[in-house]
């Protein structure tokens, strides 16, 4: 058996103390309680610690050498507790954050300077994937994922969503004509979709077909930045979210089409991290400042 914290605490305090009764009342416990630990300790090392009369208790020479680790490791586990501690009061420490890099692009880096003056001591490390990561094998604290959400080995803290919108530049509309009605839009338009995942395809427009249009790209990309260059240089349709379009639109570089027949879907904007890891301050602060952040913006869900 191991020896424990409390019973090197128990040896040094009644050291410290000159006696068990004294140690007793210092640590707020019974007097039989100390007895116990410094038996277990003793048994566990073979050896006499203290010596004891009627009157006094005295080190062994044994007793003497071990105080010496004794305090040592206490001690460094009081300073380990108060750098814990400390990094709670001012969150410290590498923070690894994953998103898409539309997210990553149009939302975090514009307020990353902000955060950094707010907590100079977490150091952010920003990465973009456009597909699904696994966050252990990618050594991710936290990742932000948009759409609704499969893994139930993760949890997850919702920070808000995103419309979806059915967009065109005005170039393209001038040289091809605006779609009237989803029949239109299907057979004279050339639609730019998503090449995975397919529900990234599934428009939210309302007709025969119900209140989603499945449809057939001309053109596919893996990521939805690829997808708004290519609409802003009048290649085709596309349906994106607000928050990666929402400059545009303000000022006229891509417009909305199908307003009537658009159905809203709310897009929910995840942070997830894996069930079994302890919520660090620096991974709370980032998304309650995430959070707070979304919140002001034009195209946010609950700003409107």
């Amino acid at each position: 058996m191991k020896t424990t914290l409390e019973e090197l605490l128990a040896f040094r305090t009644v050291v410290d103390a000159g006696s068990i009764t004294a140690a007793s009342e210092q640590l707020g416990q019974t007097v039989s309680g100390i007895s116990r630990a410094l038996k277990r300790l003793e048994d566990k090392l073979d050896t006499s610690l203290l010596s004891r009369t009627t009157r006094r208790l005295s080190l062994t020479d044994e007793g003497q050498a071990f105080l010496t680790h004794a305090r040592a490791i206490l001690s460094a586990v009081d300073e380990a507790e108060e750098q814990l501690a400390a990094r709670r009061r001012q969150p410290a420490g590498r923070l690894r954050i994953n998103a898409a890099s539309p997210f990553m692009l149009h939302v975090i880096a514009p307020m990353a300077a902000d955060f950094r003056l707010q907590y100079p001591q977490i150091e952010l490390e920003l990465n973009t994937n456009d597909l699904v990561i696994d966050l252990l094998e990618e050594d991710t604290d936290v990742a932000i994922r948009i759409g609704t959400l499969r893994d139930s080995t993760l949890r997850a803290r919702v920070l808000g969503a995103s419309r979806l919108r059915v967009l065109a530049s005005p170039g393209y509309l001038k040289a091809h004509g605006r779609p009237r009605n989803v029949e239109q839009l299907v057979g004279k338009h050339a639609l730019l979709g998503f090449a995975q995942p397919e529900s990234l395809n599934h428009w939210p427009l309302r007709g025969t077909h119900g209140d989603r249009l499945h449809i057939a790209p001309v053109l596919q990309a893996s990521s939805g930045e690829t997808l708004r260059r290519l609409a802003l240089e009048g290649v085709g349709i596309v349906c994106l979210a607000d928050f990666l379009t929402e400059d545009d639109r303000r000022r006229g570089d891509l417009v909305q089409v199908l307003v009537r027949d658009t159905v809203e879907v709310l897009q929910p904007i995840h942070a997830v991290f894996y069930r079994n890891t302890q919520l660090s301050s620096r991974i709370s602060c980032f998304l309650d400042f995430l959070a707070a952040r979304m919140a002001t913006l034009p195209w946010s869900a609950s700003h409107r």
